[in-house]
């Protein structure tokens, strides 16, 4: 099997009309659903109200980010699939419980896995 990264930044979500408690009723029924098929690794979004930090191999830390991920900000669930047709069914649930689309990506294989 396969680890998948589905993801979304939090600014996509269409929520016009959209009763907030549903919306996260339903993410939350999808990943209840991932879980009892025994696909589900790791879920959750990222907390947008504490900054990042860089930490170097000594244990300095210091303040912001790499330029390139200055914006990672959202939801995120990783999923171990079969396939990736499987990982595009589980991204479609995920897209319609959270009101946008999602950005599907593969980790590579763990040879200690």
């Amino acid at each position: 099997m396969t680890y998948y990264l589905i993801s979304f930044p939090s600014g996509e979500m269409d929520l016009e009309g959209v009763d907030l408690r549903q919306a996260a009723d339903d993410a939350h029924a999808v990943m209840r659903d991932a879980k009892a098929a025994g696909v589900y690794v790791f879920g959750g979004g990222i907390e947008e109200s504490v900054a990042p930090v860089r930490v170097d191999a000594a244990g300095g830390v210091r303040e912001g980010t790499y330029p390139q991920t200055a914006r990672i900000e959202g939801g995120y669930a990783i999923l171990d699939l079969p396939s990736r047709e499987a990982a595009v069914e589980w991204a479609a649930r995920i897209a319609a419980a959270c009101r946008c689309e999602q950005e599907l990506r593969e980790f590579m294989p763990d040879p200690e896995r």
